[in-house]
């Protein structure tokens, strides 16, 4: 199951310009008051919050900007989000799941479109992608936190469906339902996880040509700009890919 398919996990982290910083931000931000709004305010208390407020902190994200998100789930009249999941092909007919956090599912449906289809892609019908991959949870841990037998033990104890040993990290994967309960276990023994998240990981990747490569990574960008856009998946293999 180990692979690259998430578009967010995958692109160079360093010297990013501040107006992509602050679009990251303003995603990370939306998920931490909507999963504080959906549940406790205290993230020991709410795993999806606890998770937000991580992927947080991993994008340096300033603890004022984390309240700020936090305190804003308790204003009254406050927008609804609501997550929704959009299907299409990109260039070369590459599966894409695009999953949003939105207001107006309208308006992200229409920008979505309009994306794809001017990169040589298009949206497809609920179900037309989703059967090409498998949607767990991925947890990541440093080898230096943990010996291998031990967090084996604590993976397939508390369910997990694999671990795997891989260069610098072990990866866990769970069903999608069991993310949270896993994550909590693990979180007793460790405190700081590199990475957590659900994906949506393909049953078979594709490599690209270079050309081919670089008509995705314009699609795959062009569709990160759009505010509602939280997370983009494919079944290309991203590690190839020359950013």
């Amino acid at each position: 199951m180990a692979g690259h398919s998430h578009w967010a996990g995958i692109k160079h982290k360093k010297g990013r310009a501040d107006k992509e910083r602050s679009k990251i931000f303003s995603k990370l931000s939306r998920e931490i008051t909507v999963a504080a709004k959906l549940g406790d305010k205290d993230p020991d208390m709410n795993p999806r919050l606890r998770t937000a407020i991580q992927a947080a902190k991993q994008a340096n994200m300033p603890k004022d900007n984390i309240s700020r998100a936090i305190s804003k789930s308790e204003m009254s009249g406050d927008k609804n989000y609501e997550n929704l999941r959009y299907e299409g092909f990109g260039p070369s007919n590459i599966a894409l799941i695009i999953e949003t956090l939105t207001d107006n599912k309208n308006r992200s449906a229409s920008s979505i479109r309009t994306v794809l289809q001017k990169n040589g892609g298009r949206l497809g019908e609920a179900g037309s992608t989703a059967h090409m991959f498998s949607n767990c949870g991925v947890i990541h841990i440093e080898k230096d936190k943990i010996k291998e037998e031990e967090i084996f033990e604590i993976a397939i104890n508390a369910g997990a469906k694999d671990c795997i040993n891989l260069d610098n990290i072990f990866e866990i994967i769970t069903e999608k339902e069991d993310f949270y309960k896993i994550k909590t276990e693990i979180e007793k023994k460790i405190e700081t996880l590199s990475y957590s998240s659900i994906e949506w990981r393909p049953l078979n990747f594709i490599d690209l040509a270079k050309d081919k490569s670089d008509e995705l990574i314009k699609v795959l960008t062009a569709l990160e700009e759009l505010d509602d856009v939280q997370n983009i998946f494919t079944n290309a293999d991203l590690k190839n890919l020359q950013l």
